[in-house]
């Protein structure tokens, strides 16, 4: 299944279940809750979500707005240095430790929304990544049992603010990463039961039409198995948080020259089997 949230005119947030065609949306609200993480917490098994999905209203995908599939998650976690052509493009070695960071919640927006181009910063770049979604609390999680704390997948733009990031704030990566609509994800949450290897998945970044970037999660150096292991060790994930597992080579900072995002410009962010995402940026108000 694929879940999705949205609105409808001026209605409240709503949870629904997209058709396998992606034309309609069934609105499960009423019997899990408004938001994914109320699904996810419920316990549901698909079985029941699917019976539910054929018994609620119907609607065209085209008369709703989508929001982020995920809203307000504990945490989103986020792995650098973690494709072998990201490391390369850099002349950086092969970590042999995962480097883990944050966003913040605040910087989520949805699969067609735009991106701030804040009056801060004038390098803000593109880094298209696959998203993990976590289905049940996990901690002290071995390796081997790892998968079964996912609940699906999504795809996630982990937009960046270069020069917060690498000089600016004393070179922590909190701001840089976490400017408001730095986080966009979308358009679903596919249910791990539809992605029969979510470690051989093409994945891609266009802007303005031109392809920037495009690898496969077969080259994380860290999969999602052994991510969730080690996080879980000292850090509880919960139900809905988000891990972002990192972008292949192409970013624009490490182009010659450098390239970065203005306004007007136009972010197509696609993985195989989760969907596309398509983002503009727009001024700081």
């Amino acid at each position: 299944m694929k879940f999705v949230q949205f609105t409808t005119g001026s209605s409240e947030q709503r949870l629904g279940a997209l058709s396998q065609d992606g034309s309609k949306i069934s609105d499960i609200s009423e019997h899990f809750g408004s938001d994914l993480k109320a699904l996810i917490r419920s316990g549901a098994s698909l079985d029941v979500i699917k019976q539910k999905a054929t018994q609620a209203k119907q609607l065209s995908v085209k008369d709703v707005t989508l929001l982020s599939p995920v809203t307000n998650p504990q945490k989103i976690l986020c792995v650098g240095l973690n494709y072998r052509g990201h490391c390369e493009e850099q002349n950086k070695p092969i970590p042999k430790e995962p480097m883990f960071f944050s966003k913040y919640a605040t910087a989520i927006v949805g699969p067609y929304d735009g991106v701030i181009a804040h009056k801060i910063t004038d390098q803000i770049d593109w880094e298209v990544e696959l998203a993990v979604i976590i289905g049940k609390e996990a901690k002290h999680v071995s390796r081997a049992n790892a998968m079964d704390y996912v609940f699906g997948y999504t795809v996630a733009q982990d937009i960046s603010a270069r020069d917060w990031q690498k000089t600016r704030n004393g070179g922590q990566f909190l701001i840089g990463k976490s400017m408001d609509s730095f986080c966009p994800l979308g358009p679903a949450v596919v249910h791990k039961s539809l992605v029969a290897d979510p470690h051989n998945l093409v994945i891609t970044c266009s802007v303005n039409g031109v392809q920037k970037q495009k690898g496969n999660t077969s080259e994380l150096v860290f999969r999602i198995d052994d991510i969730i292991e080690r996080v879980t060790q000292s850090i509880t994930l919960l139900p809905g948080d988000v891990i972002l597992t990192g972008t292949p080579a192409g970013v624009g900072m490490h182009r010659s020259p450098p390239e970065f995002l203005k306004v007007g410009d136009v972010i197509d962010s696609e993985i195989e089997s989760l969907g596309k995402i398509k983002n503009s940026v727009v001024a700081d108000q």
